[in-house]
């Protein structure tokens, strides 16, 4: 019994303890990037700007957003949106994000198979992401082993769009980096820092993913056990 409790306690601290991580990693990586201009002294507005002009982008819009780190692109209004931070300062961190958005804009515009994939999963996902949890539970208290499969089945697929999330932003930070050096934004010896920051960025989905894929493995095991010991 005691060893059953300790290792939930070790499974749910895990589970607390990794998203915490990446987002203390982003945090900080963030703010000591966003001290530092980049060598072009552009602001991220400028950056976006310039990348998706080189992209010949030109019906892609930029705005300001408020919150912080609250940057995205909206492929349905063909919209970069960069919090005001990284909208005005000429950091390295805001650089980064910029050309991070736009990478996305360029997937977009190349019809890039996992960011359509992604998306067309959004409806089921965010379906499964809301009831699924309700489904499991109410399944394996009212003793429906249907009624719990099927809320396995919708959390599938939220840990499907989580996994399918992964190739698409390590590609739009490959683009990212790749832009900022062709366009000569950042210099050589500043390519080194621009990367630490795309990298925390991407340790958040990386930990929302294996988040994700534990919680699922962890209803199943429920499941599974609660039928033998039927």
């Amino acid at each position: 019994m005691l060893a059953g409790f300790t290792g939930y306690l070790i499974y749910f601290l895990v589970l607390m303890l990794i998203p915490l991580w990446a987002q203390s990693k982003v945090k900080n990586t963030y703010k000591t990037y966003s001290k530092r201009p980049t060598s072009s002294m552009m602001s991220g507005a400028e950056v976006a700007r310039k990348i998706l002009d080189d992209n010949g982008l030109y019906d892609v819009d930029i705005v300001e957003t408020r919150g912080i780190l609250t940057d995205h692109y909206d492929p349905r209004k063909k919209l970069v949106a960069l919090s005001s931070s990284n909208y005005h300062g000429q950091s390295m961190a805001s650089s980064a994000v910029a050309a991070h958005e736009v990478g996305h804009a360029i997937q977009d515009a190349q019809d890039y198979a996992f960011l359509r994939f992604r998306s067309a999963l959004v409806p089921v996902a965010n379906f499964g992401s809301n009831m699924s949890f309700f489904l499991i539970i109410a399944g394996i208290l009212l003793n429906l082993t249907g009624l719990a499969v099927v809320g396995v089945i919708f959390m599938s697929a939220a840990v499907l769009f989580q996994l399918v999330t992964l190739p698409v932003e390590f590609d739009a930070s490959n683009r990212a980096m790749a832009q900022l050096v062709s366009t000569g934004i950042i210099r050589n010896d500043e390519e080194r820092e621009t990367k630490k920051v795309l990298s925390a960025a991407a340790m958040t989905y990386v930990a929302a993913a294996v988040t994700a894929v534990a919680e699922l493995l962890r209803f199943i095991l429920i499941i599974t056990s609660a039928n033998n010991n039927d």
